[in-house]
C-alpha cells in the first residue's frame, strides 16, 4: 500500500529533472583560460620574434612551459649560448580571467617597451607583430 503511494511521487520527481536541461555547453577541450591566452602570446611571439628572424631576439631562445601544472602557463627567454641559463624574460598567464604578467631583467632593457606593447596587443587578442600606427 506505501509502495503505491510512492510510485506517483517518485515519477513525479523524475519527470520533474527531465524537464530542467542545462545551459549549453562550451568546449574549451579542458584548457583553462589563462592557458588558451598563453597558447596565443606564445605563438605570435614565436612568429613575431623568431621565425620572422628578428635580430632584436637573435640572442635568445625562447623555451615553452605552456603545460605547466602550476596554473601559471608561461613561456621564458633564455640566452641561445646559455638555453640552461636563468630566464631573461618570464611571461605567464593566471587566472579565470587570465592576468598576463612579462617580467626579467630584458624588462629592464632597451627591448622592454617594445616587449610590453607586444604583449599587451597579443593579450588582445591580436596576432600583428606591428603596432597599429
Amino acid at each position: 500500500m506505501m509502495l503505491r503511494r510512492a510510485l506517483p511521487l517518485a515519477t513525479a520527481v523524475l519527470l520533474a529533472a527531465c524537464q530542467s536541461s542545462p545551459g549549453p555547453a562550451v568546449n574549451t577541450g579542458g584548457k583553462s583560460a589563462a592557458l588558451r591566452k598563453m597558447e596565443q602570446i606564445a605563438i605570435a611571439a614565436h612568429a613575431c620574434w623568431f621565425a620572422s628572424k628578428d635580430p632584436a631576439f637573435k640572442p635568445y631562445h625562447m623555451a615553452n612551459e605552456l603545460n605547466s601544472f602550476s596554473g601559471r602557463p608561461r613561456f621564458l627567454l633564455v640566452p641561445a649560448k646559455h638555453p640552461e641559463g636563468k630566464p631573461l624574460l618570464v611571461v605567464q598567464a593566471e587566472g579565470a580571467a587570465p592576468n598576463v604578467q612579462a617580467f626579467g631583467p630584458l624588462m629592464d632593457d632597451t627591448l622592454g617597451e617594445r616587449i610590453t606593447a607586444d604583449v599587451t596587443r597579443w593579450s588582445s587578442g591580436s596576432s600583428s607583430c606591428q603596432a597599429a600606427a
